[in-house]
């Protein structure tokens, strides 16, 4: 028997949405499939989907023999997964603070990780996965797609910024699939698109200090219409590191490439030990 679409599962279960957690379902069966393919799961790997919800795109991951463990903190949601989907492990957490490299270990190998995130909560689950990056091989992210070009955007375009700087120094980035708002339940006010994450054995290029890299990086961006130097100047041994690292000060952050960035970042080494 087919799976009861959102509308039909939320009127069996007299739920509605909740509009301030971001809840908007999908049940397109044909781009919850796609979706599906995008992560390359198959038997024998583990897959953590973060924002289970009804289970639709958790029965999509589960067709594809992969072990999948669906993470929900919707008190009310999980129940119903467990209903529908008694072969699925349902953990009852928070997306933002997720142990996934517990998950890994446990696997004994990288997990995928997938999930249609809520929009507003889109950016503090991005640096958790940052964070917890070794624990992943491929993420599928189904984003607003604003947020989703951004992250994928190269140097030099307008919505390249910080997020896509981070993101690319450890991973490939590329939009899967495109889904339109009629797709949801309910439809939210923006188009959404699948953001697709390969994780690099080793980041793309060499920091000495991640914390600083990222300090250095959002510095860089606070600001985008002033200068490299301009908005990084705060940072002590600023116009030492850009010399160093052969940057031109008045070029602008959004020009600078991952590597740029990463040489800026290393030549902060040798002038703190000087001082």
């Amino acid at each position: 028997m087919a799976a009861l679409n959102p509308a039909q599962l939320l009127r069996k279960h007299h739920l509605v949405p909740k509009k301030d957690w971001g809840q908007n379902f999908l049940g397109d069966e044909d781009i919850l499939e796609e979706l599906a393919a995008l992560s390359g799961a198959q038997a024998g790997d583990t897959v953590v989907e973060l924002g289970a919800g009804l289970g639709h795109f958790t029965r999509a991951l589960a067709a594809t023999g992969a072990h999948v463990i669906a993470v929900e903190r919707d008190r009310e949601l999980a129940p119903i997964l467990r209903e529908e989907l008694p072969g699925v492990e349902v953990v009852e957490a928070d997306a933002k603070s997720f142990d996934l490299q517990a998950i890994a270990d446990r696997a004994g190998k990288p997990i995928v990780l997938c999930g249609n995130l809520p929009y507003h909560l889109s950016s503090p689950i991005l640096f958790h996965l940052l964070d917890q990056r070794k624990a992943l091989r491929r993420a599928v992210l189904l984003l607003q797609r604003e947020v989703a070009v951004r992250v994928a955007e190269p140097p030099g375009s307008r919505t390249y910024g910080l997020l896509s700087v981070l993101v690319q120094h450890v991973a490939d980035t590329r939009i899967g699939l495109e889904v339109p708002r009629t797709a949801f339940t309910p439809p939210p006010e923006v188009e959404s698109s699948a953001l697709v994450l390969d994780f690099l054995p080793e980041p793309r290029a060499k920091v000495i200090d991640e914390k600083r890299f990222r300090v250095l990086v959002k510095a860089a961006f606070q600001q985008r219409r002033k200068t490299v130097w301009n908005s990084i100047k705060p940072l002590a041994g600023a116009r030492e590191a850009l010399s160093k690292a052969g940057i031109d000060p008045m070029r602008r952050a959004e020009t600078l490439s991952v590597e740029e960035f990463a040489s800026i970042e290393r030549a902060f080494e040798p002038l703190m030990h000087s001082r």
